[in-house]
């Protein structure tokens, strides 16, 4: 068929486990739990039979009504389900439109009126619509519940329950996790009729493709460590605890001269996507992120992850964790443990379920645990990297002092007397 025929476009010619254990049911219609990491090829696990059933019935969708729904976490998540879905929407001809905070919601809301097939919304900017009557959920025929378990984590999952209240019974509904916490089963026992279970590689599972290690390092000599691994080939996602963390440590990297980015809560909306683009484009290849922000990353080739802090639970750790070894790609994982950390990253590791290899961080270890020749730029050189738009603008207000003729103390008029 012609979305085949798409999928084999972007190089998709055979189902990961999780694809070929759901697809039947999902086509059929009957309600889903899926349970599968980060990484397993879940998207196209809903997108491919949601579009499916979206084209057997040609009808036209309504102004405000959507006919389909997939609820994501986070605004990165519910951008890149958008551009997965492109694919098959083109050939489909099928329409689809997303929605998340941190950005104006006109256009969001002229797109709706217009009338989509698939809407993929965060909740919380789904529910503000939804109250001022922009959104109507009552044609609803599939909704779909992307990572339920970090919906869970960030405290959406009351919200989920107010949107799919909303949304018809009997419609077909399918929820996606890596893991099924307490929260999440009351979601499935509520809404999901009879679903059909299936599980293949969740997170739980022993993960093959990942090397695990534990780096030993004082706190002087942490950053030099995260350094000396970022500088080495390929893309590496560097995890801190605090947004300020993230942000402080990407300063950092870029003054040893190794172009970072950064990715946390506090950054604007533009600035998360240029920051993304960068990372994904392969401009930059080192992304500092924390835990939630980090959630909607789905890049396949990220060949090293850095916990620079250490995460407080398990299932942090294995979620950070799953953004390597992507669609069937070895990957490596280090943990960066100080002495004070010690008991903290055993008992991690144990509930993790985790062997990994302690090492020292003397640079012929690193070398080991990251091959390949380590690139250093000039700290002026990695920031251009990393921030060219901040560059100009620093040469524009530098520009546009006394010398420029701008609005420098030589430029001011005489005050009169």
């Amino acid at each position: 068929s012609s979305l085949v025929s798409a999928l084999a476009e972007l190089g998709i010619t055979t189902p990961t486990p999780i694809q070929a254990a759901t697809l039947p049911d999902s086509l059929a219609g009957r309600d889903v739990l899926g349970r599968g990491r980060t990484g397993s090829g879940k998207s196209f696990a809903f997108l491919l039979p949601m579009v499916t059933r979206l084209v057997e019935d040609r009808r036209r969708p309504a102004p405000r009504r959507p006919r389909a729904l997939i609820l994501a976490p986070t605004r990165e998540l519910a951008s890149q389900l958008a551009d997965s879905a492109q694919p098959l929407l083109r050939v489909s001809g099928l329409t689809s439109h997303t929605v998340f905070g941190g950005v104006g919601q006109n256009p969001q809301v002229k797109a709706l009126a217009r009338g989509v097939d698939i809407l993929i919304a965060c909740p919380g900017r789904l529910l503000d619509l939804m109250g001022q009557g922009h959104v109507d959920l009552s044609g609803i025929e599939i909704t779909v519940i992307d990572e339920a378990d970090h919906m869970s984590d960030m405290g959406f999952l009351p919200m989920v329950r107010r949107i799919l209240d909303r949304t018809p019974p009997r419609g077909q509904r399918m929820l996606f996790s890596a893991t099924l916490d307490k929260a999440v089963g009351v979601v499935v026992r509520q809404y999901l009729h009879s679903p059909v279970t299936h599980e293949a590689d969740s997170a739980h599972s022993p993960v093959s493709e990942m090397d695990h290690h534990v780096v030993q390092v004082d706190a002087a000599s942490r950053t030099s460590v995260v350094a000396d691994l970022a500088a080495a080939p390929g893309r590496t996602i560097v995890f801190t605890r605090t947004k300020y963390g993230a942000k402080k440590l990407a300063k950092q990297l870029i003054a040893t001269g190794v172009p970072a980015v950064e990715l946390h809560g506090n950054l604007a909306q533009n600035a998360r996507t240029r920051n993304l683009d960068a990372f994904h484009s392969g401009r930059v290849s080192t992304l500092v992120a924390t835990d939630i922000a980090a959630r909607g990353i789905h890049v396949d080739d990220v060949a090293l992850v850095v916990h620079a802090d250490p995460p407080t639970e398990h299932k942090a750790y294995l979620h950070r964790s799953g953004r390597t070894a992507r669609a069937g790609s070895s990957g490596t994982v280090i943990t960066l443990m100080t002495n004070e950390q010690r008991g903290d990253v055993r008992t991690l590791m144990r509930e993790a379920r985790i062997s990994p290899k302690i090492s020292s961080s003397a640079p012929g270890v690193l070398s080991e645990l990251a091959p390949g020749q380590r690139t250093f730029l000039s700290a002026e050189e990695a920031l251009r990297v990393a921030n060219p738009l901040a560059v100009e603008a620093a040469a524009t207000q530098r520009a546009s002092g006394p010398s420029g003729g701008g609005r420098g103390r030589a430029s001011r008029p005489r005050r009169r007397r």
